[in-house]
């Protein structure tokens, strides 16, 4: 088996201006810091940072304050060259906010929860941007990547039965670099009967499963999949909003390594 990406994921705290702001920043570019160094020191490949506490989330445009801040902690985290590649992901799905913090910190790539078609979510209706956001990509000049979800969680899409046309749309017409496959929602296993779906297409890009990986289902995972993302599961008891706990941390890189 080839080397298997893995990357972490760093659910940030509510931001300032969100509805359940609390922490200031110093503290949460500590903590970013913190379990970035964490994952490096595990053997993470890469780390994505996302808004997770700023819920109700905005469905597509955030608010200035958002952009600000999250470059910062961006930027903070680059500027301690670990050497893993960063991600962002605004959620739920500003992505050309996102491109603009990766251009900015130069970050390797961005993930996008609804890429193509037109998915009904607790934000309503997220109809894919691809367009502007490939002729963004290419206005700025900038080599970062897109990944994009299909099928996302906490959604069902509107325009795609299939989550194989799905992922075909997003490769062949929407241009991503990458695909994730999820379960129903953060923390919730994927549906493997989807993720074959998926690897079967051959769309020649990577394929990641973007939840509810564990341990003990790495071995049927990676049968298919390109890479996983992983967040709840390197949690202090798996909590998704607790802090990143080292040894199930160093344990889960140990597992995916011994399948290579």
């Amino acid at each position: 088996m080839k080397h298997k990406h893995v990357v972490g994921m760093l659910h940030l705290p509510a931001l300032p201006g969100s509805p359940k702001a609390s922490v200031g920043m110093e503290a949460i570019a500590e903590r970013v810091v913190a379990e970035a160094q964490v994952l490096k020191k595990a053997g993470f490949d890469a780390v994505v940072i996302e808004n997770f506490g700023d819920v109700p989330f905005a469905k597509d445009r955030v608010h200035p304050i958002t952009v600000s801040c999250m470059t910062r902690l961006v930027a903070s985290l680059q500027d301690e060259k670990l050497g893993l590649d960063v991600g962002v992901n605004v959620l739920r799905n500003d992505s050309r906010a996102a491109l603009a913090i990766a251009a900015a910190t130069g970050s390797s790539f961005i993930r996008v929860n609804v890429h193509v078609g037109a998915t009904a979510t607790d934000q309503g209706i997220i109809e894919g941007r691809a367009e502007q956001t490939t002729r963004q990509r290419k206005h700025l000049g900038v080599n970062v990547g897109i990944w994009a979800d299909v099928h996302v969680k906490h959604g069902k899409s509107l325009s795609h039965a299939s989550i194989g046309d799905e992922a075909a749309d997003a490769v062949e017409r929407g241009l991503a670099d990458a695909l994730i496959v999820s379960g129903a929602g953060t923390g919730r296993s994927v549906s493997l009967t989807d993720l074959e779906e998926v690897h079967e297409k051959q769309l020649g890009v990577p394929l990641y499963v973007g939840s509810g990986v564990r341990e003990e289902t790495l071995g049927d995972v990676l049968k298919l999949a390109d890479g996983v993302i992983v967040g709840t599961s390197i949690k202090r008891d798996r909590v998704t909003t607790a802090p990143i706990d080292p040894d199930p941390a160093t344990r889960f890189i140990e597992a995916v390594r011994s399948l290579e």
